[in-house]
């Protein structure tokens, strides 16, 4: 049995040789892999320095410092381009020595760890060892071992043996790459589950707070009806303006019951228009906050002679439940169950997709007056549609001036690769869908169209949307909501414009660069974080803000803006 346990430790098993020559190994591949992190570093900021040795000389020491880098960034602005370039290449070179820096400190951490393995291991086989060679042990030459001799030292073997095996599977993590992967995989497993609970828990939230009204929206509102009633006089009717019926002035649609965006979108258009006394805004909310929009207009009259009409729903008779399938259909059972009587249970579902399309905003007859401009304006050839989370950064009088080519609806497509297409928005798998409209066709925006009147009227497509509407009347075609019914009421009846008129995905894509955001004439914050909502993206805020009427004294007391 000695010669056995000797064997062992000569054959690298437990001996502290092979754990020696494999853990140093190990610990020498890492320090090798440090070092060669460390010279690839060095060699590329040498390059760095060589390449431009005046503007280097020209840096402040301690180029680490927030203050250095926001110094340098300045002075590049102002100054050459080159320095901007060479700006990136230091805060380039420094994530990467920070990168470094962090491998470096695991690696310590991992020689520190090995290190106590190491001698772990050494003490272990050590004590093995010793323990053959341990006066009274010595069974070589003797003819007769004796018994109680022999017990003691096997029970004193089986107790290091079980010290080894705890020892070897707790240290086996580090040296069976089975074990890691499977770690790893359930690492990743447990954590694709927390971040699927937390997309679920976070789309509900975001459509709880989307749904919700902000406490400044509904303090401006309150405002400006109490001003409407201590002040009757002041806002009496007035005569309709005739560049309100004028067909040759540029006519744009806003229907909303925000009366801070519908004033955003307004000054937007104005403050960049190059002739704004040809802009004539229809503007159509909801009987409640049709005071509070007109004297919103009335104290703050638009700038540079535009036009502004503001009408309620009501004032339009011809929008009645037995014309208008929407009404129609919100008088149904199955829309009362759908929408009232189980939102309870809709919401403990988690079902964040579901209670999108439970947004009361999809069922508001606001959101569906899109499809019957024709009729709301029937002395109009062209109407330019635009939405209220929309912000107008140049002159847009060149849509009117676009030859749609005899098409009714000019839009941008929003299709690219695979996304975006007619499949992703309706029912395929409906034979009405799939024998009537192509899968692959590419989907538009809604948000910033112009609308050629009298094609509309020619190829009657209010009574298209109408006739697919009663057709949805159990959503087996589309889930709620204006964009389906819009791309199947202009299918083939719309021509794409250039994306520069319309960019999207400010209300829920962090990934817009600002260069495409500065050259669009329109930006759309369509999705659930709206500007004036606290949840609003920080980086694309200002661009919103900045058109809010911050002399307007009840824009003051309501905090808008802060």
């Amino acid at each position: 049995m000695a010669v056995a346990v000797r064997g062992g430790r000569g054959g690298g098993g437990l001996g502290s040789g092979g754990v020696n020559a494999g853990l140093r190994s190990f610990f020498s591949y890492r320090v090798f892999l440090s070092a060669m992190f460390t010279l690839l570093f060095v060699a590329t900021l040498s390059a760095i320095l060589t390449t431009h040795p005046s503007a280097s000389s020209q840096l402040p020491s301690s180029f680490h410092s927030g203050d250095a880098y926001m110094h340098r960034t300045f002075l590049a602005i102002k100054s050459d381009p080159l320095k901007t370039r060479l700006d990136l290449i230091y805060k380039q070179a420094t994530d990467h020595m920070t990168l470094v820096n962090a491998y470096a400190a695991y690696a310590r951490k991992l020689k520190l760890d090995i290190a106590k393995q190491l001698k772990m291991f050494d003490d272990l086989a050590k004590n093995l060892s010793d323990l053959t060679t341990k006066p009274g042990y010595s069974f070589q030459g003797q003819d007769a071992v004796d018994e109680e001799v022999l017990r003691q030292f096997e029970k004193e073997v089986k107790e290091k043996v079980k010290v080894a095996r705890s020892m070897i599977v707790e240290s086996k993590e580090s040296y069976d790459n089975q074990i890691k992967i499977q770690k790893l995989k359930d690492t990743i497993f447990a954590v694709n589950e927390q971040l699927g609970k937390a997309k679920k828990n976070g789309g509900i939230a975001s459509s709880i707070s989307a749904k919700s009204i902000p406490k400044s929206l509904h303090c401006l509102a309150m405002r400006l009806v109490e001003e409407r009633i201590a002040h009757p006089e002041n806002y009496t009717e007035q005569e309709p303006s005739p560049a309100i019926e004028d067909p040759s002035l540029y006519h744009y649609a806003l229907f909303s019951d925000n009366v801070i965006a519908v004033s955003v979108v307004v000054r937007s258009v104005v403050m960049n228009a190059e002739e704004p006394w040809k802009h004539v805004f229809h503007v159509v909310t909801d009987r409640m906050n049709l005071a509070a929009m007109k004297v919103w207009f009335r104290m703050r009259p638009v700038e540079g002679g535009a036009h502004v009409e503001i009408k309620a729903v009501e004032d339009f008779p011809f929008l009645t439940s037995s014309y208008v399938p929407v009404l129609k259909q919100l008088e149904s059972s199955y829309m009362q169950n759908y929408y009232y009587k189980n939102q309870g249970e809709n919401g403990s579902s988690g079902d964040a997709s579901n209670m999108k399309f439970r947004n009361p905003k999809y069922i508001s007859m606001l959101n569906h007056l899109r499809f019957y401009l024709p009729e709301l304006y029937p002395k109009l050839h062209k109407v330019l549609f635009l939405d209220d989370d929309v912000v107008v950064q140049k002159d847009l009088t060149g849509l009117w001036k676009i030859d749609l080519d005899g098409r009714v609806n000019g839009a941008v497509e929003t299709c690219f690769g695979s996304f975006h297409r007619y499949s992703h928005y309706l029912n395929f798998s409906h034979p009405l869908i799939r024998d009537n409209f192509n899968s692959k066709a590419c989907a538009w925006a809604f948000g910033m169209n112009i609308f050629d009147l009298d094609a509309w009227r020619r190829e009657k497509c209010t009574d298209t949307y109408h006739h697919w509407q009663n057709m949805n009347e159990n959503h087996s075609l589309w889930k709620l909501g204006t964009l389906p019914p819009g791309l199947i009421t202009f299918y083939s009846k719309t021509k794409s414009l250039d994306k520069s008129w319309h960019v999207l995905g400010l209300g829920y894509n962090p990934g817009i660069s600002m260069d495409e955001i500065r050259n669009a004439a329109v930006i759309h914050y369509n999705g659930n974080m709206k500007p004036w909502l606290d949840i609003a993206m920080n980086q694309y805020k200002h661009l919103w803000t900045k058109y809010i009427d911050g002399d307007m004294e009840f824009v003051q007391m309501c905090n808008f803006g802060l």
